[in-house]
């Protein structure tokens, strides 16, 4: 079987000048019907997130599971140690004395939370990713600096390679881009 030597596209790319200009496309984009696209800027712009349809993150459930984990975790750790395995009566307080308990359960929960926000942070990000097909396009770098794009990746049910680079073109884009994988 001979492989094609063209590489599969990964979508379209569309190059803006302004924030404004690529909040307003990316509202039509959405408006459009198109689920499948992302959005670069060189600084956070918070409409552009809520334009392409990114309106919740699992990042505060994360975290709250993760303090949770490292309370209970800190808890029983302590428990066990004092009360089961090495039972010291240390001043005449009990084997469970639970406000001794207190700052340690503290230091765990702080620990699980901090370890469930960045590990969920890397996997909901898809991170470590060294390698993105959106890299090899020319103007990309810019995106660092002073430009603004929005891509529509061509696994979206709607994606036509003519007709939505027709209508990224109509949107007001400075240049319409294949991506490649």
């Amino acid at each position: 079987m001979k492989k094609s030597t063209r590489p599969a596209t990964y979508g379209l790319m569309a190059e803006f000048d302004d924030p404004s200009a690529v909040v307003a496309a990316a509202q039509k984009v959405y408006d459009e019907g198109y689920r499948s696209i992302d959005a670069y800027s060189p600084y956070p712009i918070e409409a552009l997130s809520e334009a392409i349809g990114v309106h919740s993150t699992k990042m505060p459930l994360l975290v709250l599971i993760g303090g949770i984990l490292g309370l209970i975790g800190g808890y029983a750790m302590q428990y066990y140690t004092h009360a089961i395995d090495y039972p010291i009566i240390v001043g005449g307080r009990p084997f469970h004395s639970w406000p001794s308990f207190i700052p340690i359960t503290f230091e765990t929960t702080v620990l699980g939370a901090s370890l469930a926000a960045v590990f969920g942070m890397l996997a909901l990000n898809g991170l470590p990713e060294p390698y993105h097909p959106v890299f090899n396009t020319p103007n990309f770098a810019l995106a660092s600096r002073d430009r603004f794009f929005i891509v529509i990746e061509a696994v979206d049910p709607k994606f036509d390679r003519d007709a939505t680079a027709e209508f990224l073109r109509g949107l007001g884009s400075r240049e319409v881009i294949d991506v490649e994988h």
